[in-house]
């Protein structure tokens, strides 16, 4: 435990040390506010726009959960975004304690592979709740000027998607810098692995057999869309812990490869 602490305090210290960690959130921060206040003013302008053509025909306009449609589109753009930022997080984790020559240290230190790996995925999953929780501000506003107020739970669940989509990418990302010594390289592929688990599941056909079915389970979107509906089912969860296990299992054997090797 000690030692895992010791290399969380040191993987958080180089994060928000770096100038690269401040634009990621800068970025998040300005990005995210756009599109929530773009996805709000239209769905206001669609329902007052509906309102009127109901009260011309006569007719009372049907009810619209204004709340829940505004998160559901927010969760969906969050997503997206953290496609394209968390590449830039994790690009640095492995390759350049490689490229500064420390992963020979930290191979003959009493640090496991374990220790060191969830450690460090410790400290990505932190800088990620820094990023979602500033845009927790635009739930409360949206909860508080909202009549009646609507049920936060499925808000909840939708954060809770968030991360766990995030935690998945994360450590597909850990993986991928654990392969070279370039950030560069590692953010691009990262990112290249990221379209194909985005889009795989429009590769699959329209007929329902074993083989569409198990493509259209890979996709880390797929599982996403409950979460923004507020929905919590246990396959989901179960996908997204398998996945995140799956890719610490993938960057420890890296690690342990590169042991052999040298």
């Amino acid at each position: 435990m000690r030692n895992f602490l010791a290399i969380l305090k040191k993987e958080l210290q180089a994060l928000f040390v770096s100038p690269i960690a401040y634009v990621v959130l800068a970025v998040f921060f300005a990005v995210g506010g756009y599109f929530f206040y773009i996805i709000m003013s239209s769905l206001v302008n669609q329902a007052i726009e509906m309102g009127f053509r109901y009260q011309q025909m006569g007719a009372p306009p049907p009810p619209i959960d204004m709340p829940f449609l505004v998160m559901r589109n927010f969760f969906g753009i969050l997503s997206t975004i953290l496609l394209f930022l968390i590449p830039m997080i994790t690009m640095a984790a492995f390759a350049e304690e490689k490229r500064r020559g420390t992963m020979e240290l930290l191979a003959t230190s009493p640090i496991t592979n374990t220790q060191l790996i969830l450690g460090k995925f410790a400290a990505v999953l932190v800088f990620l709740l820094v990023m979602l929780a500033p845009t927790l501000l635009n739930t409360l506003l949206l909860y508080l000027y909202s009549e009646p107020s609507f049920p936060l739970a499925p808000v909840l669940v939708g954060y809770l998607g968030a991360f766990l989509l995030g935690g998945a990418l994360l450590s597909v990302g850990l993986f991928v810098s654990s392969l070279t010594e370039n950030q560069i390289v590692a953010a691009v592929v990262t990112f290249g692995i990221f379209i194909v688990l985005w889009v795989i599941d429009a590769t699959a056909g329209m007929e329902s057999s074993l083989t569409n079915e198990t493509i259209k389970y890979l996709s880390v979107l797929n599982h996403y869309e409950d979460f923004t509906k507020g929905v919590l089912d246990t396959q989901h969860l179960v996908f997204y812990l398998s996945f995140i296990f799956l890719g610490l299992f993938l960057t420890s054997t890296s690690l342990d490869s590169a042991k052999w090797r040298q």
